[in-house]
């Protein structure tokens, strides 16, 4: 067996202490036939630290398309020629959606909207929106809705929001290539604020944004640092008329390298397959996560792409014998 997974069987598995964004690389850097050994060990990371459920989630968009912001991955922003056009959602819509993201075995529905930041309009729309849902359907609200103000992380908790998600799409060092109209740093802060509030932090980015093996190592130790309850794993699909609408998809051994080397890097973190594995990985693929590291799906479609039928995710669940995560008031 490779050192570097000798050594992180003896830090990670046995100790729960994740690896240095040296040990990232070096997994990250695993030839080809190391690569299962490398999801074995992760997978036992993620057993041991986490323990066999799965948690599933749904999102839906309340605002879709329109975004000032320019996130070159991105067919929601309004400054590229992409078909995706600005789009609200009304409140008996959004609560038809979480009714049918729970129908679906989902504990979590995340709502999403496209936009820098919450004005006053979303906010309220937002208070409407959760007070609706929770009023008539048992689901955990998350919310996606760009960066905050202290006084919107305050009236988010009051909602009864319990998770914010705010990715910060890539490490540091290469975020200036992906977006140019606000900062890494600017996104932090808002994760900081979400931190401190008490709420539940969900930060996880996209992989194949034309970063180099490094940066991928970096952004992991940047995550690490942050230690959010939860990192959703991106993998770029991309968008026509965006300006990585040429990129190429991320090898599948590629993504897999990632998810144990993402799982070795963050025990105890929830480590959730989100957009692209379909593209990137396929069903064999999706699989093949499940048993390196992954312990969260996000089920049915995402924002502005198709992903596989909540079923077809659900009965892989069951197959692999890893129970759904039940409905917690605390998670």
């Amino acid at each position: 067996m490779p050192e570097i997974l000798d050594h992180a069987r003896t830090q990670v598995l046995d100790g729960g202490i994740g690896l240095d964004e040296a040990g990232v690389l070096a997994v990250l850097r695993l030839p080809d036939e190391d690569v299962p050994a490398a999801l074995q060990l992760a997978h036992e990371v993620r057993m041991r630290w986490c323990g066999p459920e799965v948690e599933v989630e749904g999102i839906v968009s309340l605002k879709t398309g329109g975004c000032p912001e320019d996130c070159h991955f991105c067919s929601q922003s309004g400054l590229f020629a992409s078909p995706v056009r600005s789009v609200w959602l009304d409140i008996p819509s959004l609560v038809e959606a979480a009714k049918q993201t729970a129908a679906s075995g989902a504990t979590e529905f995340c709502i999403v909207a496209a936009v820098r930041g919450p004005d006053e309009r979303l906010m309220k729309q937002m208070r409407d929106g959760v007070a609706a849902i929770k009023a008539e359907v048992d689901i955990q609200v998350a919310a996606s809705l760009g960066m905050l103000s202290q006084a919107q992380v305050d009236d988010l908790v009051e909602m009864g929001v319990h998770r914010y998600n705010h990715n910060l799409e890539t490490c540091r060092s290469h975020f200036p290539n992906v977006v140019t109209t606000h900062s890494w740093e600017e996104r932090w802060e808002t994760l900081s604020m979400v931190r401190a509030s008490g709420m539940e932090v969900c930060c996880g980015g996209i992989l194949g944004l034309g970063e180099t093996i490094e940066q991928r190592a970096e952004f992991a130790a940047q995550l690490a640092e942050l230690d959010p309850h939860e990192v959703p794993l991106n993998f770029l699909n991309p968008r026509p008329g965006t300006p990585l609408g040429d990129q190429p998809v991320v090898e599948a051994r590629d993504a897999l390298r990632a998810i144990a080397a993402f799982r070795l890097a963050m025990p105890r973190t929830i480590l959730r397959y989100a957009g692209g594995r379909e593209i990137t990985l396929g069903d064999l693929g999706t699989r093949d996560g499940l048993l390196g590291g992954i312990n969260a799906v996000i089920v049915g479609n995402y924002l502005t792409t198709l992903g596989r039928p909540a079923t077809d995710d659900l009965a892989l669940l069951d197959d692999l014998k890893m129970p759904v995560k039940a409905l917690s008031a605390t998670l």
